[in-house]
Parts: structure tokens; C-alpha cells; sequence
């Protein structure tokens, strides 16, 4: 047996509450290495006699699963009920090779009787407060991303000077202004309500000076060229009436360099009453053709002067942003951009804040990397799930990660998280940061649709950016950032999206909180089952022949006479 390989960390991913005294435990092995992991558990102060009359540790045992298997570990989980709210436990593994070990708190033991009765791990009491609970109506969400000067034009009045004409083929510049509005929202919302989305995810809407409305001049204000706040309450109260929830950007890690805080600082220097708001590190704060900067920003963009979130006048500036949003517009949801680049206590505070306004307030993180620190139950929901959405493009759309390997990484990146945070997560194949979809697919559609397809199989909450559903074609940033193309509503491709999104909604309750599994039924062939109310089935053709397959057809592409072509899928219940 590969001991090295044996894995369990306590009070984290691998045991937690799970709900109402219930706790899921999680166990790591080498791949193929172990055949049965055994948990033995019980109250650490409940005891029994033994044979000889002595009181021993009373203590159940549950044969855990292999619920996943992954690029080197096999993962195995049980959920166990733990009547008294306290738990001690150990592992019994059994390897291959016909060695049996205890996994202790203090090292590995040989299986005796002594050995079962001393240095279990312990969760000394479960605290409801401490469990990761994302809210309830996450699990039945699809996100639809707007970027709003480029989704549509409803307010001409309001177009910024030099506006672009709204053409969908435009090639923006990164300082370019084509005047969407919130007005030009609100008219769409029949639209978005047709194809299916119930989630209006908004990149910034406060006043700054740029298109995109990262460098944020006034938390307070809507941006101008966006309407006013009388008309983002026509937005919300509208979203809302039609089912829909709202989650605005808010940008807490910088300011722009037009907002006041910072033009003080600029007239006054270290003398400034806000020169503690921001990280300044020399006499002097333009940079020199010479010398670097002498602030810290947002990577190295001299107009996104960093906040220092450690100082109790920014926390509590970005906390009554955060509860204002929520108490005057009953948001439902904010995006955090740079979350990673925040620290964590502060995040701590915005988590209390917003949800002693707004118990069900769904907070997400912009972290492109593995985020365990933060998806703990006391900073976010859930995150943007970069690292498992390029992982389905890398093998989807390159070919660089063959079906084995891709089924074993989203396996491996799953272990990372809670399964709650797990369906907190935003997948989210393209954005505002990364070239389109269907740019990324070379143009093929049928390949575009699968990538999609499979991903709204996956636990998390699926997303759509602006567009996507057009067919709308794009590179990297600033060319991922045209002009909706709104004369491809209802087109048959428009029709293929709605497809796939009125499929989740449908079985939103399976596809949300159920389980998952994945594996290569055959080369190159991904089968993706998801248990819960039903029990639904999906095969993915990922290669370049036909393959005969028998599943029940109600959400397909090139399925017929039950042979499945490349870039082909067929979704059903069994």
C-alpha cells in the first residue's frame, strides 16, 4: 500500500457539516491502490462495555464509496448522521496488496482493538453557524452576463460623446463607446425571459470614467451613461417580477483615479485625510518613464489605485456600499472582482454585513485559481470556476487533455470543495476577461454547442455572457466585447442555446444539488450521470467517428437510429 498517498484533512473539505446534524467525510488514496475504506465513528463521549466489563468507545462502522476517481487519488466519501452534534473517527483501509491500516489524527496505527479506541479525529461540536450554506435558490440559477455598454441601446439621450454605431461586427477599441444602457435592458428583459436565463449577472454600473466601469469613481451613483437609480429599480423590480435575480460587479479592491478619495490624495499627499485608504510607498505618485510605481493597483494600471481594505474608514466606506445596494434595491447577489487580491478579514466583515440585511444574499468571488481559503462558510458561496471550465474547453475545443484526463481532473478539482460550494461555483465558458465561445471552437457551432451542453450538466451554477446565444464571435479583450447582435434573435442557433438552458431550468432541482459521475464508457466517449429527484443521462461523442449508443433522446445533437456523431451528444433520463 502507497501510505504516503493516504489523505484526510479534518474540519476542511474532507469532513464538514453537511446539514441538520449530518456530516460528509472524505478520504484520499492512490489510484487503484486500495479496495474498501471503512469509517469508523461515533460521540467521543459515548461508551460501552466489552467482554471483560471494561467501558470502551462505542463506535459504528459505514463502508465509505469511491465516488470519484481522479489524475492520481481515488476519492472516497460517506455522509453519516451524528445524532449528538460531536464526532471521533478513524479510517480502515484495506489495500490491494491485502495490508489493513488505521488512518489516525496521529499517524498511521496497525487495525487492533487498542488501536480503534484511541487518537480518533474529532469535530468537538457542530456549530450550524460555521457550515458552508450557500443560498437555497443557487442550485436552480442560469447566469446571463451583461456588459452594458455593449448589450443594447435604449436611451439615445444618454450616449456618451463619440459614441460608436451599434454594429455587431464593430472591432472596439478598448476606449470605444457604443451607449448601452439600462433602458436597453429593462426592453430586453421579454428577451432574456424567452431564452430561459434567470440570472442578470451586470459587470459595474457605477459612475467611473471608462466603458468597462472598473475604475470606480462614486459606489454611489449610476453611471450616467447607464440611466439613473430610478431606473435600476424598473430593472430590479422588473428581473424580480419575472423570476429573475440580480448580482452587481462591485470592484472593492481599487478606485479610479478620478474618484475623490484619490484626487485628495493627489492635491494633498501624505497629508491627505485618504492617504491611509490607499498602499503608497514613496514621495511622489505618477510613475517616471524611469521609476515604477509608487502606489500599489490593480496589476500595473497606474488608474486603479489600490485600496487598503485593513483600514477601518475603507471597510467601513465599502460595507455601506455593499448593504446600501441590497437595503434601497433588494439585489439578490454580488460579484467581487480581484477577490483574491482582498484579504480575507475584510471579506469576513462584508459576509456579516450583507447577510444581517440579506440573510440569502449570494456572495461570489473573481478567483481564477483553487480557492479553499475563501470557500470555507465565512467569505463566499462560491467562486468563478475557471480552473474546471478551461479544463472542459482544453479538452474540448484543443484536444490537449484526451477523455480520461478530463474526467479524472474535474474529479480532482470537485475534492477541493464542500459539495454545497461546489454548486455555488459559476461556470462560465466565456466573459467580458476571455475570448468567446465560439471563437475558442473555431467557429463550429456543433462543437460550441457540445462544450456548452456539458457544461450545463455539471454541478455549479451555468452562466451565459451577452451574446453567446447570437452566436457572436470574438478574441481576446477588447474584441470579446462587440456590440450584441440582436438581429440573430430567435436564429436556429438562438433556438440550439435556449434549448440547453430551458433543459437545466427544467431539471433544475437533479442538476443542481444531485450527484454527479463521470466516465469514458469508451474512447473518447464521456458518459455523465446525475442522481437525485430522477436519475439523468448524457453522452458526449468527443471524437472523430460515429459511436453507436442507446440512451433516451431529449436534449441531442447528431443523435439518430442510436449512433451519436462527433461532436455529437444525446441528454435523457433513464
Amino acid at each position: 500500500m502507497n501510505t504516503a498517498a493516504l489523505k484526510h484533512r479534518p474540519d476542511s473539505e474532507d469532513c464538514y457539516l453537511l446539514g441538520p446534524n449530518q456530516v460528509e467525510v472524505r478520504f484520499h488514496t492512490a489510484k487503484g491502490d486500495v479496495v474498501q475504506v471503512n469509517l469508523l465513528y461515533g460521540d467521543p463521549y459515548l461508551t460501552e462495555v466489552d467482554g471483560e466489563g471494561t467501558p470502551v468507545w462505542a463506535y459504528q462502522t459505514q463502508a465509505m464509496v469511491r465516488a470519484a476517481i481522479g489524475a492520481t487519488d481515488d476519492h472516497w466519501t460517506v455522509a453519516i448522521t451524528v445524532p449528538y452534534r460531536r464526532l471521533q473517527y478513524l479510517f480502515q483501509v484495506v489495500g490491494v496488496d491485502g495490508t489493513v491500516l488505521l488512518a489516525t489524527d496521529r499517524g498511521l496505527r496497525a487495525d487492533t482493538p487498542a488501536n480503534r479506541q484511541r487518537d480518533g479525529f474529532r469535530l468537538p461540536y457542530l456549530h450550524a453557524i460555521d457550515a458552508a450554506c450557500p443560498p437555497t435558490w443557487a442550485a436552480s440559477i442560469v447566469w446571463y452576463e451583461v456588459f452594458p455598454d455593449r448589450f443594447a441601446n435604449g436611451d439615445l439621450s444618454n450616449d456618451p460623446a463619440g459614441v460608436r454605431a451599434w454594429n455587431p461586427d464593430a472591432h472596439p477599441s478598448r476606449t470605444d463607446y457604443f451607449g448601452g444602457d439600462l433602458q436597453g435592458v429593462l426592453d430586453h428583459l421579454p428577451d432574456l425571459e424567452a431564452l430561459g436565463v434567470n440570472g442578470l449577472y451586470f459587470c459595474p454600473l457605477f459612475a467611473a470614467p471608462s466603458n468597462h466601469k472598473y475604475d470606480t469613481v462614486d459606489h454611489y451613483a449610476i453611471d450616467p451613461a447607464f440611466g439613473n437609480k430610478a431606473l435600476f429599480a424598473q430593472v430590479v423590480n422588473a428581473a424580480h417580477q419575472r423570476g429573475m435575480r440580480v448580482m452587481l460587479d462591485g470592484v472593492f479592491n481599487h478606485l479610479g483615479t478620478q474618484s475623490p478619495q484619490w484626487q485628495d490624495v493627489v492635491k494633498h499627499g501624505r497629508q491627505s485625510r485618504f492617504a491611509g485608504w490607499f498602499h503608497l510607498h514613496g514621495p511622489t505618485l505618477a510613475p517616471s518613464q524611469t521609476a515604477p510605481l509608487t502606489y500599489d493597483t490593480f496589476a500595473f494600471e497606474a488608474s486603479m489605485p489600490k485600496l487598503n481594505t485593513a483600514n477601518p474608514e475603507v471597510q467601513a466606506y465599502l460595507l455601506g456600499v455593499a448593504t446600501y445596494w441590497l437595503r434601497q434595491f433588494d439585489i439578490d447577489a454580488w460579484r467581487l472582482d480581484v477577490a483574491n487580491e482582498v484579504d480575507h478579514h475584510f471579506w469576513r466583515q462584508l459576509r456579516a454585513a450583507v447577510h444581517a440585511v440579506k440573510p440569502d444574499c449570494l456572495l461570489l468571488g473573481e478567483v481564477w485559481h483553487s480557492s479553499q481559503p475563501w470557500l470555507t462558510g465565512d467569505q463566499f458561496d462560491g467562486v468563478m470556476n475557471y480552473p474546471a471550465t478551461e479544463t472542459i474547453l482544453v479538452h474540448f475545443l484543443t484536444g490537449e487533455l484526451d477523455a480520461p484526463a478530463l474526467v479524472a481532473q474535474l474529479a480532482d478539482q470537485r475534492m477541493w470543495y464542500r459539495t454545497p460550494i461546489n454548486q455555488a461555483m459559476l461556470n462560465l465558458l466565456d466573459s467580458h476577461d476571455t475570448p468567446r465561445l465560439l471563437t475558442q471552437a473555431g467557429g463550429d457551432q456543433a462543437l460550441a454547442l457540445q462544450t456548452l451542453a456539458f457544461t450545463f450538466l455539471q454541478p455549479g451554477m451555468p452562466g451565459l455572457y451577452y451574446g453567446t446565444e447570437m452566436g457572436m464571435t470574438g478574441g481576446p479583450d477588447p474584441d470579446n466585447r462587440r456590440p450584441m447582435a440582436w438581429p440573430q434573435l430567435g436564429s436556429a442557433w438562438w433556438q440550439k442555446v435556449q434549448a440547453v438552458v430551458r433543459y437545466r431550468r427544467r431539471h433544475a432541482e437533479t442538476l443542481g444539488t444531485g450527484e454527479v459521475h463521470l466516465m469514458v464508457t469508451a474512447p473518447g466517449l464521456i458518459r455523465v450521470t446525475r442522481s437525485g429527484a430522477e436519475q439523468i443521462v448524457g453522452y458526449f461523442n468527443t471524437t472523430f467517428r460515429p459511436v453507436a449508443v442507446t440512451a433516451a433522446a431529449e436534449l441531442s445533437q447528431g443523435y439518430q437510429n442510436g449512433v451519436l456523431a462527433p461532436n455529437g451528444f444525446v441528454i435523457g433520463q433513464l
